[in-house]
């Protein structure tokens, strides 16, 4: 519930009078001024965010309908599909430089088989040829990043940089690292406002009624603004914080701080060897012709052999060795709950998995890490975790659009009064607090700036401009009349 400009005739009284003598214990004044300005100026990178989260959301279907002859054989075959080492020559001979890399087997009886090929030129990029396994047809090639099709690496770039690069993910660390402030900042607010309101009894309503739903008999205006702001935003709060916390985690700053956390906690997604026989494989790996991989790719169906008799079944990808003389490495990669993730080191020659590393006995973090971020982008929970997703972005930008519609609201329109918007809480709260609120607020505050920097140097710019725009007022009140 972000950007709630709003406030109650009582708390906005409040806001506006005088500062008392005496300190408070309560920081709603403090987190009213603190919510009105980080609304209005986060709530941009919120509302960006959320459109091409959206977008990218439906990139599964979007991918069917413009990839379609790469994606999904032309017809599905009556028997079984080829040999995948048959597959696999048949995209090698149509892509013949770079180097083999990856295969994954057809997931489904209507989709293709991707080889991915390594090639120096393309950087992280790869290309990946499509091939029906029923007839060895190479359907199509594109350049892939891991594994994603151009119009999804186009929206992941979008939502994630805005094409940019490094300067614009700036702007989605920024706003996955006020989101949770705002949200809970925002519940706070609403929540102090109902249950401090007495009961009217002609309505009848609970005051947890009040705060979860819409108040029809509301008078229009922003009376009913805000109560479908907060209501919305009420509904919205798990979702908005789990896509916060989600999002920083491989966010620029903020997620080289959680990888820390990672490492100190020992839960980093734990690696399979692939070394053979207890010794180091020689280096033998180089760029060129696909054949000249380190693995030979007539070995692969022995491979797949392997691993279907280990347990891997579903989708998976077969990865070849980087080495001469190492093994492979099959990874399950259904993310549909519940999800196959588990993943073995084969040796081809012996026929024997030589190291395995199995979801459930992950550490804890690095279980849930994966789950999020898989949830994040919509693959945990098939559709419906893309219904969901795109709930949480749709009532979002009904709440940023509700938070600006309040601003409005308010403004003043009697002569002499009249401004496009309306006036901010007084500043000058927190110094109403007890000091030992005051100091452990600041404490707390410092902890979060460094665990999540966008947000520590975002809030000390808003307040340099807080304190100069204070300067700015107190030199023209004192001002005289005539200057």
């Amino acid at each position: 519930m972000s950007v709630d400009t709003d406030v109650s005739p009582t708390t906005e009284d409040e806001a506006h009078r005088p500062a008392a003598a005496g300190r408070t214990w309560s920081i709603v004044p403090l987190l009213t001024r603190l919510h009105f300005y980080a609304g209005i100026l986060v709530a941009p990178l919120l509302a960006v965010a959320a459109v091409t989260g959206l977008l990218f959301v439906l990139t599964p279907q979007l991918d069917g309908l413009v990839y379609d002859k790469e994606l999904h054989v032309a017809t599905v075959g009556p028997g079984l599909p080829k040999p995948l080492s048959e597959q696999v020559a048949a995209a090698v001979a149509a892509h013949p430089t770079g180097t083999l890399a990856v295969v994954q087997p057809a997931a489904a009886r209507d989709a293709t088989t991707k080889v991915v090929f390594s090639v120096p030129e393309l950087g992280e990029k790869q290309h990946t040829v499509y091939v029906d396994p029923y007839t060895g047809e190479v359907r199509g090639q594109l350049t892939t990043w891991w594994g994603s099709t151009p119009l999804t690496t186009w929206l992941d770039d979008l939502h994630r940089n805005l094409h940019l690069g490094d300067v614009g993910r700036v702007y989605s660390e920024t706003a996955a690292s006020w989101l949770w402030v705002l949200v809970l900042g925002g519940l706070i607010l609403w929540c102090n406002r109902q249950w401090r309101r007495r009961a009217d009894a002609r309505r009848a309503r609970s005051r947890a009624e009040a705060t979860l739903l819409y108040d029809l008999t509301a008078a229009k205006g922003v009376r009913r603004t805000r109560g479908m702001h907060a209501a919305t935003g009420v509904w919205l709060v798990v979702g908005l914080l789990f896509l916060s916390a989600t999002g920083l985690t491989w966010s620029r700053w903020a997620g080289d701080n959680f990888g820390l956390a990672l490492d100190g906690l020992d839960s980093r997604t734990p690696s399979v060897s692939t070394t053979v026989g207890g010794g180091g494989a020689a280096p033998g790996g180089h760029h060129g012709e696909a054949a000249a991989s380190a693995g030979d790719p007539a070995q692969i169906d022995a491979v797949l052999h392997v691993a279907r008799d280990a347990g891997l079944t579903g989708a998976t990808e077969i990865a070849l060795p980087a080495e001469e003389g190492a093994a492979w490495t099959v990874s399950q990669i259904d993310y549909v709950w519940p999800v196959h993730l588990d993943r073995i080191a084969v040796d081809p020659i012996a026929g024997t998995v030589t190291d395995r590393s199995d979801f459930a006995d992950w550490p804890l973090l690095a279980q849930l890490t994966k789950l999020g971020i898989q949830a994040h982008m919509g693959k945990l929970f098939g559709p419906a975790n893309q219904v969901l997703l795109a709930a949480l972005a749709i009532g979002l930008l009904c709440v940023i659009v509700w938070g600006y519609r309040m601003w409005w609201q308010r403004r003043p329109t009697r002569a002499g009064r009249r401004a496009v918007a309306g006036p901010p809480p007084a500043r000058g709260a927190w110094r109403r607090l007890r000091l030992p609120l005051l100091l452990a607020g600041i404490v707390v505050v410092a902890a979060i700036g460094w665990a999540l920097p966008a947000f520590g140097v975002t809030l000390v710019a808003f307040l340099v401009l807080d304190v100069a725009a204070g300067a700015v007022q107190r030199s023209r009140r004192r001002a005289p009349a005539g200057s």
